[in-house]
């Protein structure tokens, strides 16, 4: 890795014994001096991974260049600085995932709507003839081209955040340890660790790659440009200057000179001219140079790979099935799943009232609840509760077996026949209660009528006089037995009663 400018003067005597050698062919990668030079010629920056703010801000500008002088022309475009590319910025196939295999070609608005990109730009070159995908592509972990080590300047994002520019062995590209998760090849390193490196960049290229024309044409020559580099922040920047070839744009020196401008340390120059596109918010943002079938009107041209800016994603994107991904975090969905990916379980401290295993809850056999706390309701039984009962007559069961005898309690019910039916239950319970009733009525006549014999002789006596004296008033002893004898006396006594004196 390379971050001190110290190391150009070390490459400049190298040059010369690569030059003789054909950079295009495979035989480069066989130079003695080949892995030397591209350990000289790679560039690390850790990227921003700040979550403050918008995921990505676009700003227009209006220029001139130079800024000064009788002879600035202008020039117009757009700047997109992006946070937290490692989440939010993707290369992306055309069309789609299999597009590069499928040498498809799509207008990036297309394939910008796959991924609900906020911001799209077209990425890396191809061949215009056949619609291959050029250079080196990683899009969202997949390698989907292995250039097979050919020099061009790449861009690329790796496992760790970290963000690479430069030159890269096939070696390189495969790497495990710390892999790509986003990689695509341009053409010239614009910038190198703040400094215009175009020099540099056209002895160790190839020029093959772009179709402008010589590679010294391709460099000169005034266009439509897009780039993808950094400032110092760590933040991605994505460049777009609207341009038509030889009409209007900007050539890869008045490119670089104004990236510098701006801040941007190090930039890799992507596919542009009548590939140029920009695409914000799915509405395309910028001046297309090729013209639509009517010649009256321009459009997009049709392209290969995208560079996309996009929402933060999850890990896993859907969240371990149990949850939603919003702005990069997994909401979780329930009350138990936890965690960044929704994949732990969290019954709280009550662990399911100790009455079910924490699934999510899965209450057992008798209970429900959110946490397992309530038994299961009348007519239902089993684990949470999912069970219907199937009694006759539409009788309750016991909530933990379905048993329909719940006659009893249930610390009891494990001694009763299984067999027993809730009809059968309620017969005898309805049995039992009649015969009470009927035992009940008949000790209530018997108390009646022994009531009733006792009483049968009980005789109303006259007074003989008023004051209560009577001769032959009997003891209230006597009458307390059954055989009173009557008084000798059998001469019936002379009524001489007054008419008005009451009875006893």
């Amino acid at each position: 890795n390379v971050s001190s400018k110290s190391h150009d003067n070390l490459l400049l005597p190298w040059l010369p014994l690569l030059l003789p050698l054909d950079i295009c062919s495979s035989n480069f990668l066989k130079h003695p001096f080949f892995y030397l030079f591209i350990f000289l010629l790679l560039f690390s920056w850790p990227a921003d991974n700040s979550t403050a703010g918008p995921v990505a801000v676009t700003r227009t500008f209006v220029s001139y260049i130079p800024p000064e002088g009788s002879d600035r022309k202008v020039i117009y475009g757009h700047f997109t600085f992006v946070r937290d590319p490692l989440r939010t910025f993707s290369v992306l196939e055309p069309g789609g995932a299999g597009g590069c295999l499928a040498r498809r070609r799509a207008p990036v608005e297309e394939t910008a709507k796959l991924r609900k990109c906020l911001v799209a730009q077209n990425g890396g070159y191809f061949d215009m003839n056949t619609g291959e995908c050029l250079g080196n592509v990683v899009s969202d972990g997949k390698l989907v081209r292995d250039s097979g080590g050919l020099q061009n300047a790449q861009f690329g994002i790796r496992k760790d955040g970290t963000m690479v520019f430069g030159y890269l062995s096939e070696e390189d590209v495969l790497d495990q340890s710390n892999p790509f998760v986003q990689l695509v090849s341009g053409v010239v390193w614009l910038l190198r660790n703040g400094e215009v490196y175009i020099n540099q960049s056209r002895a160790a290229e190839c020029g093959d790659t772009q179709t402008t024309g010589t590679f010294d044409r391709f460099i000169n020559v005034i266009s439509a440009r897009t780039a993808v580099g950094h400032d110092q922040h760590g933040r991605l920047v994505l460049v777009h200057v609207d341009g038509q070839t030889e009409s209007r744009g900007v050539s890869l020196w008045e490119m670089a000179g104004f990236l510098k401008e701006q801040g941007v340390i190090n930039a890799i120059n992507l596919d542009g001219g009548g590939s140029a596109t920009l695409v914000l918010n799915g509405t395309l943002a910028s001046y297309p140079s090729e013209h639509c079938s009517d010649s009256m009107w321009r459009c997009p041209r049709s392209i290969s790979t995208v560079v996309c800016v996009h929402e933060p994603g999850c890990d896993p994107p859907d969240c371990s099935g149990h949850g939603l991904c919003v702005s990069g975090r997994c909401r979780c969905h329930g009350a138990f799943w936890a965690g960044p990916a929704c994949d732990s379980l969290d019954c709280g401290p009550a662990n399911c009232s100790l009455h079910g295993v924490c699934t999510g809850c899965l209450c057992d056999a008798g209970w429900t609840g959110s946490n397992c706390t309530e038994e299961c309701p009348l007519g239902w039984f089993g684990p949470n509760c999912r069970s219907r009962c199937e009694c006759e007559h539409s009788c309750p069961c016991d909530p933990e077996t379905g048993s329909c005898n719940i006659t009893h309690h249930r610390a009891l019910q494990e001694h009763l026949h299984r067999g027993t039916h809730c009809r059968g239950s309620w017969l005898s319970l309805s049995s039992a209660l009649a015969l009470l009733l009927v035992l009940s009525a008949l000790g209530n006549v018997g108390l009646v009528l022994q009531g009733r014999r006792r009483h049968r002789d009980y005789r109303y006596i006259p007074l003989r006089d008023i004051n209560g004296d009577s001769p032959h008033c009997p003891t209230s002893a006597a009458w307390d037995h059954e055989d009173v004898q009557e008084p000798e006396d059998t001469q019936e006594p002379q009524d001489t009663q007054d008419p008005k004196q009451q009875l006893l």
